[in-house]
Parts: structure tokens; C-alpha cells; sequence
């Protein structure tokens, strides 16, 4: 028998396997498609403590191995995803990761506050979005402010938070460490790199905000190199995500150092990819004989 599960900040996960914040919306969409209670955990579409409109259109680009986006963080609004998007998750055996966005500090902590008696598991602090013309990225560059909001945002945090990263920075290691100074208890990586795609024929910008993020198969080799180095840096649990395509990605990212992995672009092509990488984890670990996968993490120095 092999046992899938894994423990992020004290909260047990059936199987490493979770979804990518804003590519499952908060499950519904998907739960025709999916057995919901067959992932580790579900990440939500990110959440502010007031309704987004996000960017104009066009918002979404296809490139490549893999697509571009700025939607700009759309959703509806803390109060609506309390009524709506909390009570449908609970119906599933699967734990829940509320993903918080923000324009300043006070606007992630307003969050935060008003999750703190929800039954939610974790909190995923994104401030990492390229899509955002203040808060997210400008949050997500410097050490100073990350270590900062980190430790502002745990004074009102009742469940576990977890850290979202930028690979738009020159060291990951350097972010990381801030993060993990200010009390993160887990850290994700990577988000989306920020590119740009023209429209020769048009002769315009593909993406109405010029700049998107680039995820997909494209970015995967980046996100495993930087996973691996911030696992040698902190001792915190690290969540890897970037372009996972199939369980092969997935067991890349906990041979370098991550304890789960989240799936993002790919939904979007395969619905199920998020079960067929946690059965293709499983019969890897069969295959080379390990019972646990912990054993996996980290495995490759």
C-alpha cells in the first residue's frame, strides 16, 4: 500500500495534488467533471475584501506550450464567496485554501479577518500577480515589504498562511527567506512570468494590458529550478506549481524539494489532469517501491 498523504503547516492533504489559484475558479465549474474529493485540496480564484472587475479584454492569449493571461484578479468579494463558494466546498472531502489578494496591506488583512471563523484549512497570500497596477507584484519584489506583510498579515490570521512568490525577482532565495522570517508557514511557487505577445497582423498588443503572465509547459523547467533552490533555503513546506502538464511534472517538483503541487494550466485542456496526476504519483511510487510519499520530497540534492 502507498500512502499519498502529506501535512502543509499541520493540515493533512489525502494526496499532494491541488489546484493553481484562478484557473478552477472556487471548484463549481469543474465538479461535474471531478471528483472534487479526490484532491488534496482545492485553491480558490483569488479573493478581495470588495468586488474586482479585473482588465479589459482581450485578457487571454495562447503562445507556445502553454498561454497568457492578465485577467487582473476578477471575483466577486469576500461576502459573496462566504455565501456562495464556502458552503459548496464543504460538500466535498477536500481541503479548502483561500487564495487572498490585495491592493495594500490593510485590504489582505481585511480578508484574512473575516476568513479567520470560516471553515477554511489555508490561506494562500497572493503577492506575486503581474496583472496589477498596485498591491501584488510591487508587494512580491521586495524582501523588505514581503517580510513585512508576512508578519502584519499572521497577527490576524487564524489558519496557516501560506506565502504565493514571484519568479519575476532577481534571487527567489532572497524572497523566500524574507517570507519565511515574517512567519510564513508555507511558501508557493512559482506564479506566472511576465511576458508579452504581439499581434503582427493586427500590429497590436495580444493582451489588452500589453503585459501578461506566461504559464503552461513553457515555464515548468524555471519553476523546478527555483522550488529546488528555495527548499534549500528554508525550512518551511513548499507548494511547486508551474506548467504541470502530467504526474511526471508533478514528481519533478517533489524530488526538488516541494511537499504538494498545484495544477493550473492544464485544466483548462484536461479537466481531470488534477486525478490523473495524483494516480500517476501512485503508480510511480509502486513502480520504484516507495510507501511513502514523503519520501519523495527532496530526494534528488
Amino acid at each position: 500500500m502507498t500512502d499519498l498523504r502529506v501535512k502543509i503547516a499541520g493540515v493533512e492533504l489525502k494526496n499532494p495534488v491541488m489546484t493553481a489559484s484562478g484557473t478552477f475558479g472556487s471548484g463549481m465549474e469543474y465538479s461535474d467533471l471531478v471528483d472534487l474529493s479526490g484532491l488534496g485540496a482545492v485553491v480558490t480564484k483569488g479573493v478581495a475584501n470588495v468586488p474586482w472587475p479585473g482588465n479589459p479584454t482581450p485578457r487571454v492569449a495562447e503562445i507556445p506550450s502553454g498561454m497568457m493571461n492578465a485577467i487582473g484578479l476578477q471575483n466577486p468579494g469576500i461576502d459573496v464567496f462566504c455565501r456562495r463558494d464556502i458552503p459548496f466546498l464543504r460538500k466535498y472531502d477536500t481541503k479548502i485554501v483561500v487564495n487572498v489578494c490585495g491592493r495594500t496591506t490593510e485590504d489582505y488583512c481585511e480578508v484574512v479577518e473575516r476568513l479567520a471563523d470560516e471553515p477554511v484549512d489555508l490561506l494562500e497570500i497572493n503577492i506575486s500577480c503581474p496583472n496589477v497596477k498596485c498591491g501584488g507584484i510591487s508587494f512580491g519584489q521586495d524582501p523588505a515589504a514581503v517580510e513585512a506583510i508576512t508578519r502584519e498579515i499572521k497577527k490576524h490570521a487564524k489558519q496557516p498562511v501560506i506565502m504565493k512568490l514571484s519568479p519575476n525577482v532577481t534571487d527567489i532565495t532572497e524572497i523566500a527567506r524574507a517570507a519565511e522570517a515574517g512567519g510564513a508557514d508555507a511558501l508557493s511557487l512559482i506564479n506566472t512570468l511576465t511576458g508579452m505577445k504581439i499581434d503582427i497582423h493586427k500590429r497590436t498588443f495580444a493582451i489588452a494590458n500589453r503585459t501578461g503572465g506566461v504559464s503552461g509547459p513553457a515555464v515548468h523547467p524555471v519553476a523546478v529550478r527555483m522550488v529546488y533552490q528555495t527548499a534549500q533555503a528554508v525550512k518551511v513546506p513548499i507548494i511547486g506549481m508551474g506548467g504541470i502538464a502530467g504526474a511526471e511534472d508533478a514528481i519533478e517538483f517533489l524530488l526538488a524539494g516541494a511537499t504538494a503541487v498545484a495544477v493550473g494550466t492544464a485544466n483548462f485542456r484536461n479537466p481531470g489532469v488534477t486525478l490523473e496526476v495524483a494516480a500517476g504519483i501512485e503508480a510511480y511510487m509502486e513502480r520504484y517501491g516507495f510507501a511513502q510519499v514523503s519520501d519523495l520530497i527532496g530526494a534528488v540534492r
